[in-house]
């Protein structure tokens, strides 16, 4: 671990605050990207709702494959506007340009093992019966106005709430492999495997940075969350639902990818980044004899 560098707890509500003071400097250039982010996305959902579900599972499964990618453009985007320059939508390929496009999408290990695993425990705490009977109750509830107690009172309530605890557990531990990881591979050219390493170590020796962090971010998430429910009240009323819809996904993509993949672009540069440079001594500086 010589070359993690250990943070205070604070460090993690700074990275969050240093997400947001990029934005404000940048809000139209990071701003473009997390919309750009937000209708690939939503494109994807409004083509599998609305009955076109082979275009839709494929357009799916293409955004999923271009997310780390798009993350990684927007990283790179970051570290323009930190250092002074600005963010373009041509940063988002910047990946694919430099032959990181395999490892990048390589960032998907975690996530998928952590689908699988989540699976299984799903399966284990309930077994296969109870998976079925659990989605015939549910079936039956969505046909409801007021829910019957009866029905309710037949879900594994208990169970499923020890599934959701685990799962919050296995989701901030994949999150730990891909944390700096992205940073590490587009900054420091790391290997893929190598820069997941180095990002679970460097997790786990500031474990009190990530839980401020994490903590703040879903306090963060919620508040995004409620203020373009607000709005997107506000174009319902006007336009529709569907223009509800396409407002509130791009006003969090616009203000919450870029503040997020800012934050983890600092926490890179905070934990495994470039060494500060050490300040010279002055050239009179010294002990006169």
């Amino acid at each position: 671990m010589n070359d993690i560098r250990k943070v205070p707890a604070s460090a993690g509500a700074e990275w969050l605050l240093d997400g947001f003071r990029l934005l404000k400097r940048s809000p139209f250039g990071l701003g473009t990207l997390g919309i750009i982010f937000g209708a690939l996305g939503l494109l994807s959902s409004l083509a599998a709702q609305h009955g076109q579900s082979a275009l839709g599972m494929t357009l799916q499964l293409a955004f999923v494959l271009i997310g780390p990618l798009l993350l990684a453009g927007m990283i790179f985007a970051a570290r323009e506007v930190d250092e002074g320059r600005g963010a373009t939508p041509a940063h988002l390929l910047r990946g694919v340009r430099e032959g990181k496009a395999g490892r990048l999408i390589g960032t998907l290990i975690p996530q998928f093992v952590a689908m699988l695993v989540l699976a299984a425990l799903l399966i284990a705490m309930l077994g296969p019966q109870g998976l079925q009977d659990m989605a015939q109750t549910v079936e039956k509830l969505q046909g409801q106005v007021n829910p019957d107690p009866a029905l309710v009172a037949q879900l594994p309530l208990g169970r499923l709430m020890a599934w959701f605890a685990l799962a919050i557990v296995v989701g901030v531990v994949a999150g730990f492999f891909t944390f700096t990881s992205v940073p590490d591979m587009m900054f420091g050219d790391v290997r893929l495997f190598a820069s997941m390493g180095r990002s679970v170590r460097a997790c786990l020796r500031n474990l009190g940075a990530m839980a401020v962090f994490f903590l703040l971010a879903v306090i963060a998430v919620v508040a995004l969350n409620v203020g373009a429910t607000v709005l997107g009240l506000v174009v319902r009323a006007i336009a529709g639902d569907l223009a509800m819809l396409v407002v509130v996904q791009l006003v969090m993509m616009a203000v919450l990818m870029p503040v997020m993949t800012s934050a983890m672009y600092f926490a890179w540069k905070a934990m495994l980044g470039p060494a500060p440079a050490a300040v010279a001594p002055s050239a009179g500086a010294g002990i006169e004899v």
